[in-house]
């Protein structure tokens, strides 16, 4: 059989695109058997990898990419960088442990969370984003339609879904008795991403009761890392320099736990 008949057949796709190029660098650099069909494997390899990662970033539905590498942790010295360096390493996911990402609007919570979650996907996870808003209406749309399980059981499979925007909206009783489903749901099996500008003591308003919001955290925090990020917001930095605002006033630490 032929060279290209076999690589139909093995399904080589990206080493077939790159199989020319290959054979001119191994002639130049006069490489082995060996060093050749390591570079040939590697090509296909990383073709694949590359379409993967394109899959999972899409089924993510991220609002933007962004990177760890990309944040100014100068403009927020409150974050421990080391912390950051330790869920960069993934070893959360494996553990089925939750992130919580707490500060004001515009201090980097979603930054941080859409950068992990691509460090997961480019790690071959499974990885889902929602804003708080989105998840409740396709929840509540799928109890109407008698189909709430079905869509538990969607949100159960990735192994990182991040939850954004918390506490932003109060929820009514309902919303939150199902956000409480899920969290039951993925508790020890998967790991959440949650960003909120409400500090745990407040959790009680955001779900309307205080019992329930017990439960939530009881679960979430059981096994969790905590970001306190204290600091300005980004977007009014941009406005302060452009000297459309005043110098803000010194925040005053948020209430902890």
């Amino acid at each position: 059989m032929e060279l290209q008949g076999l690589i139909e057949k093995l399904k080589l796709d990206y080493l077939a695109h790159s199989l020319d190029t290959l054979c001119e660098q191994a002639g130049k650099k006069d490489l082995n058997y060996r060093e050749f069909l390591q570079q040939a494997l590697a090509a296909e390899w990383a073709g694949r990898h590359q379409k993967g990662l394109e899959s999972r970033l899409k089924q993510a539905r991220l609002p933007w990419i962004k990177s760890l590498e990309q944040f100014d942790y100068s403009f927020q010295p409150s974050i421990d960088r080391k912390v950051m360096r330790e869920l960069a390493g993934l070893g959360f996911i494996e553990r089925a442990e939750n992130v919580v990402l707490l500060g004001p609007p515009g201090v980097g919570k979603t930054h941080l969370a859409i950068a992990l979650a691509v460090k997961a996907a480019e790690a071959g996870q499974r990885v889902m984003f929602l804003s708080l808003e989105k998840l409740m209406t396709t929840l509540k749309k799928a109890q109407q339609e008698n189909r709430l399980e079905r869509q538990m059981q969607l949100l159960v499979y990735p192994k990182l879904l991040v939850l954004d925007e918390i506490g932003y909206l109060p929820m009514s009783r309902e919303e939150a008795s199902l956000f409480f489903r899920l969290v039951t749901r993925r508790y020890e099996k998967a790991s959440t991403i949650l960003t909120s500008n409400k500090s745990y003591s407040d959790w009680g308003e955001i779900f309307g009761d205080q019992v329930i919001a017990t439960a939530i955290l009881d679960r979430l925090l059981h096994h969790a890392t905590t970001v306190n990020i204290k600091g300005e917001s980004y977007r009014l930095k941009e406005k302060r320099k452009a000297g459309l605002l005043q110098q803000a006033k010194p925040l005053t630490e948020e209430k902890t736990p």
